[in-house]
């Protein structure tokens, strides 16, 4: 039986969380030895790579990998051509431009003629190129955040999570530049009979992200409102109205969007709502 081969960071900020998905998704994916470099899902056709993440763009694009997790920024720091099949929501930074936290920053021009430490210079030579800045750039394989410290650049422009790391070392971020999030690549040339596991399998992580991005809210209604209350809850495709031992009320059952449900409720109390509840969503197939 055909598989699928997916490489995933081996460790680092994205590992975790791609296992996670994998879980979520009903796909045995966790390494159970840190020396172990790939693992058979016993419950999906799919086989995994574990790989530094600066290798997979490549792996994917030759062929060794038929699909990968790796942020955005490591794609278009290699250049390599592959396809992103998906955004996948976690892994989420930018990269920014960072300056010692006592210079007298005046605006991006500020760094025209700077040494700029980074451990990405393919995407800093485009952000200098758009924003009509020379500089020049400094490659560095370890951690940029000391180059200012030791006198080896004036910037740097590197990952920014929370900041915390460039505080420490008396910086300050200047200017976001870039986003990046953790996506699903595929080789450009995937079979039919891997791609119609990839797509089972992409089948599974909308169901995921869909259970995330909504709320169950259950509700009590009196009957005489519940036009009003229904006209509130759209639902899939309309709400599930059940009765109730007291005849002159109903329980309404319905879907509504995470970042829309406060409001939603505000205005269900006004039109005569009871007993709200909401609950989170494990899966959520559309």
């Amino acid at each position: 039986m055909e598989r699928l081969k997916i490489a995933i960071q081996k460790s680092g900020r994205l590992s975790d969380k791609s296992i996670e998905l994998f879980e979520k998704a009903g796909i045995s994916a966790s390494n159970a030895s840190s020396r172990l470099l790939f693992a058979s899902s016993p419950d999906f056709p799919i086989d995994i790579l574990y790989l530094r993440d600066d290798d997979i763009p490549q792996c994917v694009a030759d062929g060794v990998a038929d699909a990968g997790i790796v942020g955005e920024n490591v794609i278009w720091e290699t250049g390599q051509q592959v396809e992103v099949a998906e955004k996948l929501g976690f892994g989420k930074c930018r990269l920014s431009l960072a300056i010692p936290r006592d210079a007298n920053y005046n605006g991006l021009q500020w760094f025209n003629g700077k040494k700029i430490a980074t451990t990405y210079p393919n995407i800093l030579k485009k952000v200098l190129a758009d924003n009509n800045i020379n500089a020049d750039i400094h490659v560095i394989n370890g951690s940029v955040e000391i180059c200012p410290v030791i006198g080896l650049a004036d910037a740097i422009f590197d990952i920014v999570s929370t900041g915390s790391t460039l505080l420490s070392n008396g910086l300050v971020e200047k200017e976001k530049m870039v986003n990046s999030q953790a996506v699903l690549i595929k080789n450009e040339k995937l079979s039919a009979a891997k791609q119609e596991i990839l797509d089972k399998l992409l089948f599974r992580i909308h169901a995921i992200h869909a259970a995330k991005s909504n709320k169950y809210i259950l509700l009590n209604a009196p009957k005489a409102k519940l036009n009003d209350i229904i006209k509130l809850l759209p639902g899939m495709k309309s709400p599930s109205v059940l009765p109730l031992a007291d005849s002159d009320w109903v329980s309404v059952h319905s879907v509504v969007q995470e970042d829309k449900f406060w409001g939603i409720i505000d205005e269900l109390r006004a039109a005569g709502a009871q007993g709200i509840l909401v609950v989170p969503i494990e899966k959520m197939i559309l």
